[in-house]
């Protein structure tokens, strides 16, 4: 084996343990149902399974970087595989739907130290010749990812079991750690300095409690009271937080970031508009099943079109930047992704299934250019110094995740509020497009916030530029 292709079984490693995390990601949305039966639950319930892994991933994020560096890259990142793989074991264990979510909140934390930490290791052991080639194998769990998770978890729920599903991550795992132990060295930095616990304690159990408690409000595991009573004690956390972190010199979260203007706009405007992008998954599954009669699988074939819009997406992009420019781009690309969005609730049974399909991929196109925008516009840090570049990707990272499991929340709440006022028993068709309707609106609600965005910013490079 070359010195060269030995430098790259580091990325293919990670890679692989991404692309497990991002699969995992997406392989529930088309079981939803199927669990909710097993479990004796109403589907929409269930979106609290979904919520609690996108918290596991938010709240500790933060806390990666300075994991890898006192305790070496390849241990954090060989713990992270062994805190996923057995909550993937006991979800597929669970008997409830409490317990189903906790896993799920098990799983959220073992994938959070995933990408982060997974970078790290690129990093500090592929050649600067080499990175490239690299980073573009890191490219293709988040490409994959979304396209495979639907279509793998509607075919194991429709012909075999849901709880296969989880059993996937299990042989996965365990190469991951076999090869991380015998390719990967475990660097790690001499002095990481001190981690800030009590803004990690305030911050993440805000975050947890003030974002379960809503995704309770409604559902039957808890009463609304105690549910409005965990929102409130998480929004005090949170309020504590904040004011702590306008004290401390080096907060795990720097709040103040976001009197940088062009952060805010590109996160705040970012994050308003993954409110919609968190809630398609959820609401597109259980529309097709629970409101068309559609089978899993069925429904997986449709949800995964959004995926192959993105992935399409990826080859016009930077034509489309340098056409119109960034501020252009991100909005009116942000209408007309709330415009794909709101027009996934006017399907209705008997709606062609190919018509459904082009909604769908379209409602995957538009929101990939956004992201990859976003991602691209080298104005989000620019004007914060380079020794802060990290910490400022942290806040960012935090607040992107929160807003995706915000976005379920709002569409169940949605959901559930529309069914009472209709009546129905159980979720009908005609139920789903007042969410549809208000998870578009969100993307509609990020352009007054790009609009903060200079009128050339990126232009560096939409025209080609390095920048």
């Amino acid at each position: 084996m070359t010195v060269a292709e030995k430098a790259l079984i580091a990325p293919l490693i990670v890679a692989c343990a991404m692309f497990m995390e991002s699969v995992d990601a997406n392989v529930i949305v088309t079981a939803l149902p199927a669990m909710a039966r097993d479990f004796g639950r109403d589907p929409v319930t269930l979106k609290i399974a979904v919520t609690s892994y996108v918290l596991g991933l938010g709240v500790f994020i933060p806390v990666c970087g300075w994991l890898a560096d006192r305790f070496g890259a390849r241990t954090v990142f060989r713990t992270e595989i062994g805190i996923f793989v057995p909550g993937s074991l006991l979800c597929a264990a669970s008997n409830s739907l409490a317990t189903f979510t906790l896993a799920r909140f098990v799983q959220g934390v073992g994938g959070a130290m995933m990408v982060p930490v997974g970078r790290i290791i690129i990093f500090r052991v592929v050649h600067k010749a080499d990175f490239i080639r690299a980073m573009n194998y890191l490219s293709v769990p988040a490409m994959l990812g979304p396209a495979a998770g639907p279509l793998l978890g509607g075919f194991i729920t429709t012909y075999l079991h849901w709880r296969l599903i989880f059993f996937i991550n299990v042989p996965i795992g365990i190469l991951g750690i076999y090869l991380m132990n015998r390719h990967i060295a475990n660097t790690r930095e001499p002095d990481p300095g001190p981690l800030d616990w009590i803004g990690f304690f305030l911050s993440a159990a805000g975050a947890v409690l003030f974002l379960l408690g809503l995704s309770l409000v409604g559902g039957e595991l808890i009463a609304n009271r105690d549910a409005f009573g965990m929102c409130g004690i998480g929004a005090v956390l949170l309020l504590l937080y904040v004011a702590y972190a306008q004290r401390a010199r080096l907060p795990l979260l720097d709040l103040r970031f976001f009197k940088v203007p062009t952060f805010q706009a590109s996160v705040l405007g970012g994050s308003l508009f993954r409110i919609g992008l968190g809630a398609l998954p959820f609401l597109l599954p259980l529309m097709l099943q629970e409101g068309h009669g559609m089978s899993a699988f069925q429904s997986g074939l449709i949800t995964c079109a959004s995926a192959f819009g993105g992935m399409f997406m990826r080859t016009v992009a930077s034509r489309v930047l340098h056409r119109y420019g960034f501020r252009s781009v991100l909005v009116v690309n942000a209408a007309l992704s709330g415009i794909s969005i709101a027009a996934c609730g006017l399907f209705f049974p008997g709606t062609p299934t190919w018509i459904i399909w082009v909604v769908v991929l379209l409602g995957g196109f538009f929101p990939a250019l956004q992201f990859t925008s976003l991602n691209l516009n080298s104005l989000t840090y620019a004007e914060i110094e380079s020794r802060d570049v990290g910490r400022a990707t942290s806040l960012g990272s935090v607040v992107q995740q929160m807003s995706l499991g915000l976005g379920v929340t709002v569409g169940g709440i949605v959901l559930q509020v529309s069914r009472l006022l209709n009546g129905h028993e159980a979720i009908m068709w005609s139920d789903f497009w007042p969410a549809f309707l208000v998870v578009g609106l969100c993307s509609f609600a990020s352009i007054p916030v790009t609009l903060q965005l200079p009128h050339g910013a990126g232009e560096e490079i939409s025209r080609g530029g390095r920048g």
